[in-house]
């Protein structure tokens, strides 16, 4: 008698179980084979192009070039650091340049968050005027300062003799003569600098701190008031501690791409005057590109990797948690904590001691008088904040509410002017005649509007040509980027092979990882390979710092969509590559956008690559071909500022349009990242 046998039935869509799992696939992972054909082109780059640098960078420390002739000289690059009183400057700037510029982003950041945030009309009108100077290059930022800090053709030392400010300023010994010569001045020059990156760094602190804001439970504070607590009580019980963690996280992104900055002072000061303003960036550029010593320099970058490493440890275990930062970082799973809370209070505030006291000793003629700034902006606001509390205790809510009103206008008049003047400035200047400039007449307003800055930016500059260049470097760039990220975050998302979680946190590393490491091995490479003074040479660099971001992105991104709808897809014929096609990447479009919008922008903007890989004008992009206009003391305000607003339109254009998806994407990616 035969026995007839049932068919099994076919495999259901969804993981198999562990017994039908061949033994690689128990090895690998279930989806190893589809992971490698996904990760393969974003491994190659970030290896090609990140981690083999950095080796040979390592490398390229131990050896000095003598004549034709490289050779190994172990560590004499380090330790001749030790009496290099170039290098001791460099690290002191960077470390006043991000310690200045940090706490004031903080502090006015925190204000205008908190001032958007209680505003019932207009906020995402101001929000988006608030953005600008983050959305603008930083090749505009840098001209229109420092065209305003002119102290023939500028307007800041007018404006302050005209308003009285200024006599008043060297009367407090704030500055010490006037008119003031703000980058000329050394003891001048380094606030000015960092005045200038708080200006371009405030959008991004008050819309994080706007967005940690709204996130904030009303509830808490509406039990505050039940309980009567101040407005000040429930801003340091409520409000801070539920910023905490958007703040942490803000300031160590921002205080990594603050240490590491190159283009905004060199465009600005060169390091000057002397190397007063000159970060240790500066240092490696000018022995590793200057002077040829590759091993000097790349010293000089490895040599600051433990400082940066510190804070990017930190930031990652931040962004990979969801419990609070003190939680995190001093105890982990279900682990009782090191230290108690008055403990980890008392390290807190001896911490911030020795901050205070490093900032006083490597920066005394600096420290007194951004205490003085900063101390005014806190005292007049807790001034404001106390009259409001005591008229609303006493009954007088109408009062209360006026005074609100007057003060919030006031404060918000002037952030908007500190926000919008240099970009006006830049307008303006753009239509005025060369006369019109020089002989400082109709400085606010044209008369008559001239177009005369526009035509000698066409003839007697390659200008159109920079325009391609950069457009074609951008656009390509951005492509490369796009494919190969959306390649890598699906299958971190989605698929499952060993090593996924690894490699998550190499992207993530590989992304708050400086210029300042790369640029050396790279510029080698591209020696090696023929590639400077190529556009090819920027398509193949730019991938370095958009494709980590972008790829760490959609990777919450994609986790954010419904794993059904992919899943009923395939029980119903569609491979997982058709699924990927068809299903996820339209309902990703706005990750998808965001990326692009990041990226696009990102490689519009970028100074040090292009300024260190292009010395031919037919080659040069944008930022780095309005750099060369500038020939020593001769500076053309007028081209500059036309040049400056041509070269900002197009990204005010797409941030205008492509905002939405923007915060959409940036949004999912971040609380799914």
């Amino acid at each position: 008698m035969t026995t007839l046998q049932k068919r099994p039935a076919p495999a259901a869509a969804g993981p198999p179980g562990a017994g039908s799992l061949t033994r690689t696939q128990r090895t690998l992972g279930r989806d190893w084979r589809m992971a490698a054909v996904f990760m393969a082109p974003t491994v190659l780059l970030i290896a090609g192009l990140i981690l083999v640098p950095i080796i040979d960078s390592v490398i390229t420390s131990t050896t000095e070039r003598h004549g034709a002739e490289t050779v190994f000289v172990g560590l004499d690059n380090y330790t001749a650091l030790v009496d290099d009183r170039q290098f001791h400057t460099g690290v002191v700037n960077s470390f006043v340049f991000t310690a200045y510029a940090e706490v004031f982003k903080v502090v006015l950041g925190l204000i205008a968050a908190l001032m958007l945030h209680h505003m019932k009309r207009g906020r995402a009108v101001l929000a988006g005027i608030l953005l600008l100077p983050w959305v603008v290059p930083t090749v505009v930022t840098a001209f229109s300062w420092r065209s305003l800090f002119d102290p023939i053709f500028g307007s800041v030392n007018t404006l302050l003799t005209a308003s009285g400010i200024g006599p008043l300023l060297a009367d407090a010994r704030l500055v010490d003569t006037w008119p003031a010569g703000w980058l000329s001045d050394a003891s001048l020059a380094m606030p000015s600098v960092i005045l200038v990156n708080v200006w371009k760094g405030i959008p991004f602190f008050t819309v994080t701190f706007l967005a940690g804001l709204k996130a904030i439970d009303s509830g808490l504070h509406e039990a505050a008031m039940v309980d009567g607590a101040s407005p000040w009580q429930r801003f340091v019980h409520v409000t801070l501690p539920g910023l905490r963690y958007v703040m942490i996280v803000t300031v160590l992104l921002s205080s990594i791409w603050t240490f590491n900055n190159f283009d905004l002072i060199w465009l600005m000061t060169q390091g000057g005057p002397g190397d007063a303003t000159a970060p240790y960036v500066m240092v490696a550029y000018s022995k590793a590109i200057a002077q040829l010593q590759f091993g000097a320099g790349a010293a000089v970058t490895l040599v600051m990797v433990p400082v940066i490493a510190v804070l990017v440890v930190i930031l990652v275990r931040m962004m990979r948690s969801g419990d609070t930062p003190t939680a995190e970082v001093l105890g982990s799973g279900g682990r009782r904590p090191l230290l108690n809370r008055a403990q980890r209070r008392i390290l807190l505030w001896v911490a911030a001691a020795a901050f205070t006291a490093l900032l006083a000793w490597s920066s005394p003629h600096i420290f007194w008088k951004a205490g003085v700034v900063l101390g005014a902006c806190v005292l007049v606001a807790a001034l404001v904040g106390r009259l409001i509390s005591t008229l609303a205790a006493r009954g007088r809510v109408r009062a209360a509410r006026t005074t609100t009103g007057v003060g919030s206008g006031f404060a918000l008049f002037l952030l908007l002017g500190f926000v919008l003047g240099p970009l006006y400035w830049i307008f303006v200047t753009a239509f005025k005649s060369d006369t019109q400039i020089t002989m400082r007449s109709s400085d606010l307003w044209p008369t008559p509007w001239s177009m005369d800055q526009f035509t000698k930016l066409f003839t007697s500059q390659a200008f159109g040509t920079w325009y391609l260049n950069t457009i074609l470097v951008s656009v390509a760039s951005t492509i490369i980027a796009l494919i190969c990220s959306a390649l890598a975050g699906y299958a971190l998302a989605r698929l499952r092979f060993r090593g996924s979680q690894s490699f998550t946190v190499t992207v993530l590393l590989t992304y708050v990882m400086p210029g300042a490491l790369l640029f050396i091995p790279l510029y080698q490479i591209m020696s090696g390979f023929r590639l400077t003074d190529s556009l090819w040479s920027l398509v193949v660099a730019y991938p370095t710092f958009t494709l980590p971001f972008a790829t760490w992105l959609l990777v919450g991104y994609f986790k954010s969509i419904p794993i059904d709808l992919e899943e009923a897809a395939l029980v119903d014929g569609c491979t997982r590559l058709q699924a990927f096609r068809r299903v996820v990447l339209p309902l990703a479009k706005p990750g998808l956008l965001a990326v692009a919008l990041f990226t696009l922008t990102n490689a519009w903007n970028e100074f040090l690559f292009a300024f260190v890989f292009i010395t031919k004008d037919e080659y040069k992009t944008l930022p780095v071909g309005m750099q060369s206009m500038i020939f020593g003391d001769v500076v053309p305000q007028g081209q500059l500022a036309a040049a400056s607003l041509l070269i900002s339109i197009p990204v005010v254009l797409m941030y205008a349009f492509g905002q939405r998806f923007l915060t959409e994407g940036l949004t999912a990616g971040a609380v799914k990242g």
